[in-house]
């Protein structure tokens, strides 16, 4: 498997088929025989900023920091054991729910999004 061509940017799916967000980043770790593997799948803008680094990166990785409801919380971590498939997309073994949500998104929405007339119909 190439890391970066088989896992980031990828679409990440959850068991039911929704979209749970993109691979930013992934997080290795070594064997007992010193052999790299893949040990987490890495979400959300903090992990997507720390990747891309320069003024942009620290930027984005610093407000998803401030907006975490912990703010030493770090990046979304999604355990590599939970991934069911791999294909043009992530598929996981779960369903989104027992995620967490990327904080900048929750701001977004709860700030913004929740602010705009209609938004809250559904259909």
């Amino acid at each position: 498997m190439l890391i970066g061509f088989d896992l980031l940017d990828r679409q990440i799916l959850d068991s039911d088929g929704e979209p749970v967000g993109k691979v930013d980043d992934v997080e290795l770790a070594l064997a007992d025989d010193g052999t790299p593997y893949v040990a987490a799948l890495l979400v959300g803008q903090q992990a997507l900023g720390e990747r891309i680094g320069g003024v942009l990166g620290r930027w984005l990785a610093g407000t998803a920091r401030r907006l975490a409801p912990d703010h030493d919380r770090g990046p979304i971590r999604i355990p590599y054991d939970l991934v069911a498939e791999v294909t043009s997309a992530v598929t996981l073994s779960v369903r989104r729910e027992i995620l967490p949500d990327p904080p900048l998104e929750t701001w977004l929405r709860d700030a913004l999004v929740a602010r705009i007339p209609g938004a809250t119909d559904a259909g």
